[in-house]
């Protein structure tokens, strides 16, 4: 529909599917780990990636996805970042798709914070070979990516965070249902309260994810909005969304039924978690190259919320394409061609992954 070549989920020789075990939880990946003498790592959960033709790879970039999301919604940049010769790791993040999605409780909810998240991160670049990686992120993705930057400086040499702005550690903490009546966020409210946790068939996932891609009724009334999260009334009278083929719909659905939604909305419950993991931070800014892609017409990111990011971000490159939330697959020629540049430009030597 893009006219953009784009990794195909039904499959695509150009990545293969492994399986990580990452602090004593499962990530599925697709590799092939074969063409860099690494051992098949073992485990029985989820993540993606790819090497380019001839194995041979200048970079390591690891591609965190967001909410209602999966490691397969990077398939348009996937491609072209194959051709820049570069290695490609898209996890599921914890609760998504084969990854492990714990039960809380009893297990600790902090499996979901970001510092977990980033100390898998950390674990599996170890696993690959990998001492110096790129990072990109979309959504909650484009959180975890600047915290993984701000936990392992070290580790991280390149930012990319695709309509997700920087928000530095905060120094107080502010409640969800405070934080909500200054920004656009009131949908976190609902499915931090477990709004959506009931949905479990595949059939009503579908359903689910249809409304959250933009699915309308006869009316025009949206399945899913900021403001209200999902409107459970004309869920099974939606028109097909325009955002994502049937095929497509039809692979996430099957993704989201194995563990269904509760660990994914695990996320939304995860702010004073967050809050007390960043205390112990010694710092808020990140030095590395940063490129931020701000969709213009993201209802849930608005343009003001990026105010100041240069004051944290001294390498800040900032470019804006016109969409909405779904930048990586409304405008994924604009986007790959931003991220293209940008690497081509900000791509050395000294950046080079240990593979």
């Amino acid at each position: 529909m893009t006219g953009v070549d784009s990794i195909n989920p039904a499959g695509d020789s150009r990545v293969s599917h492994h399986y990580a075990n990452l602090n004593d939880k499962n990530y599925r990946e697709n590799n092939l780990l074969s063409s860099f003498g690494l051992e098949q790592l073992t485990g029985s959960a989820d993540y993606l990636l790819g090497v380019p033709t001839g194995g041979s790879c200048k970079a390591t970039i690891f591609l965190l996805h967001g909410w209602p999301d999966l490691s397969m919604g990077w398939r348009y940049q996937i491609p072209m970042l194959l051709e820049l010769s570069f290695r490609v790791v898209c996890p599921d993040l914890m609760g998504f798709g084969e990854t492990d999605a714990p039960q809380v409780p009893p297990e600790s909810p902090a499996l979901y914070s970001h510092k977990r998240a980033a100390d898998d991160m950390k674990e599996l670049a170890r696993q690959l070979g990998a001492k110096k990686i790129f990072v990109g992120g979309h959504d909650w993705g484009g959180s975890v990516a600047y915290r993984l930057a701000l936990w392992y400086p070290q580790l991280v040499t390149h930012l990319i965070s695709v309509c997700t702005p920087y928000s530095k550690p905060a120094q107080h903490f502010v409640t969800l249902e405070e934080y909500i009546k200054v920004t656009n966020f009131g949908y976190q409210l609902k499915l931090a309260g477990g709004q959506i946790d009931g949905i479990t068939s595949k059939q009503q996932i579908k359903q689910f994810l249809n409304a959250a891609y933009g699915g309308q009724g006869q009316d025009g009334t949206p399945g899913f909005s900021i403001q209200h999260g999902l409107n459970f009334e004309n869920l099974s009278h939606l028109q097909p969304t325009k955002l994502v083929s049937d095929a497509v719909l039809d692979y996430y659905a099957d993704q989201y039924s194995r563990n269904g939604l509760r660990g994914t909305t695990m996320w939304y419950r995860m702010r004073e978690q967050n809050f007390q993991d960043e205390r112990l931070l010694e710092r808020t800014t990140i030095d590395i190259p940063v490129l931020f892609i701000q969709a213009t017409n993201d209802p849930a990111l608005p343009l003001r919320m990026s105010a100041g990011m240069g004051k944290y971000i001294p390498n800040l490159t900032m470019k804006r394409v016109e969409t909405e939330h779904w930048a990586l697959w409304q405008k994924p020629a604009n986007v790959n061609q931003f991220i293209k540049e940008w690497l081509q430009e900000h791509n050395s030597q000294s950046s080079r992954s240990s593979l």
